[in-house]
């Protein structure tokens, strides 16, 4: 005899929703938002979709923000965990509301999931707050230290706490970041340098005396470039690969040096017949930002743009298009598929469901501004959670908290965890 399942009801039914539908309707949202603020059954689960919502929860952020603001969700980690996803909701939504949440949790020690949700937080309110965890080494470090490298040149204040790092396990983003920054990183120059030519290099999984050079050889000579404007020694690395047979290795700098390049064209344009298709999509990349020419790049694009793409993280099809919308116009052949997968209404499946609406937003927003960029048009299908970033019309953050600070949380293990 056959078992039958039990259909979802109210909060349960609202989550699975928003996890699994690109556009749901507006009241699945609206359910969220009001289960994570309801008894402890509810938020438990309303908790993987809320921390992810970010734009789609702003129509509930004065909702989220009382629920926040009381401060008395009671003791333990229980309550930590309620705290941090209340706050990360809305701090998703851009709102500095947040803050004092997060900097209590901060305090706590606290665990998060993923630091996308803050990126949206105005510079001046979000780099106090990633400097402060980045004095401790934790397992969010190569996550702030992506949201730092996304701020480029506005992360500078944040040099005292990102240098150190460059001497530890996460010194290949801890490079990215100080390059994203740029001219103000003058002051590890050198040491870049070293770890570029191999001189020295970082502390690591297997120690400074590990055997054969450090894998981040290129990345510091990258930002040894984008700090001093001398690409030396990128172009250096870079011939040194492309000679040993290792050019997949360097396209992405290739592409950013761009006609400096010109001299290693014919080789970048060689690897776009390569068998890895990622090889081939940053090939096709590189030769385009080095020539200026839209052939082959975009046919070798479009063949890697899968248009039944589920989120594999296999597949290169979020990079392919990416580039695509950078051609722009001359990209036009890319325009159904692009539209097709935009305008499914399935969210992609293949990420776990702490980070699937995550990734489909990322994806979604990535075909938008491709479309965008080719048509010259926002794209009808784009889903209303995505168009902030596609249109830069955000919601309006709150400038004035209005918030007392909760008490202080104690930390993971039963005692205060402070800076």
């Amino acid at each position: 005899m056959l078992r039958r399942l039990r259909k979802p009801r109210g909060a349960e039914a609202a989550v699975q929703a928003v996890l699994r539908e690109r556009r749901p309707d507006p009241a699945a949202w609206a359910a969220v938002a009001e289960a994570a603020c309801g008894p402890p059954e509810d938020r438990w689960r309303a908790g993987d979709a809320v921390m992810q919502g970010r734009f789609a929860l702003a129509p509930y952020a004065d909702r989220l923000a009382r629920r926040l603001g009381r401060g008395h969700l009671g003791a333990g980690n229980e309550s930590q965990w309620d705290v941090q996803m209340l706050a990360l909701a809305l701090a998703g939504t851009g709102d500095v509301r947040a803050m004092p949440a997060l900097r209590n949790l901060s305090a706590a020690d606290w665990f998060l999931i993923d630091a996308r949700p803050l990126a949206v937080l105005p510079a001046a309110d979000l780099l106090p707050l990633v400097r402060a965890e980045l004095r401790h080494t934790r397992m969010s470090t190569s996550d702030l230290l992506r949201v730092l490298a996304d701020l480029g040149p506005a992360a500078a204040p944040a040099l005292p706490e990102v240098v150190p790092h460059l001497e530890q396990e996460r010194a290949y983003d801890a490079a990215r970041v100080l390059g994203r920054i740029g001219p103000p990183a003058a002051a590890a120059a050198g040491r870049l340098g070293e770890f570029a030519t191999g001189a020295a290099r970082p502390e690591g999984p297997y120690g400074r005396e590990a055997a054969g050079a450090w894998h981040g050889v290129r990345m510091a000579a990258w930002a040894h470039w984008r700090i001093t404007g001398d690409d030396a020694l990128l172009r250096k690395a870079c011939a040194a690969d492309l000679a040993a047979g290792r050019g997949s290795r360097v396209l992405p700098y290739l592409a950013d040096l761009g006609p400096a390049a010109a001299r290693h064209a014919d080789a970048v344009r060689a690897l776009t017949g390569s068998p890895g298709a990622w090889t081939r999509v940053a090939a096709a990349h590189a030769w385009w930002r080095i020539t200026g020419d839209p052939e082959p790049a975009v046919p070798v694009l479009l063949a890697d743009v899968d248009p039944d793409f589920d989120g594999h993280p296999a597949h290169p099809t979020p990079a392919a298009v990416r580039h695509l919308g950078a051609i722009g116009p001359a990209a036009a052949a890319a325009v159904p598929v692009l539209v097709r997968l935009l305008e499914r209404e399935e969210r992609v499946r293949e990420p776990w469901e702490r980070k699937r609406i995550l990734v489909d937003d990322d994806f979604t927003r990535a075909l938008a501004e491709a479309l965008t960029r080719i048509t010259g048009s926002v794209p009808d299908a784009t889903p209303p959670a995505v168009l902030p970033w596609v249109t830069g019309r955000r919601p309006v953050p709150v400038s004035d908290p209005g918030i007392s600070a909760a008490p202080r949380l104690r930390g993971l293990f039963g005692w205060p965890d402070e800076h």
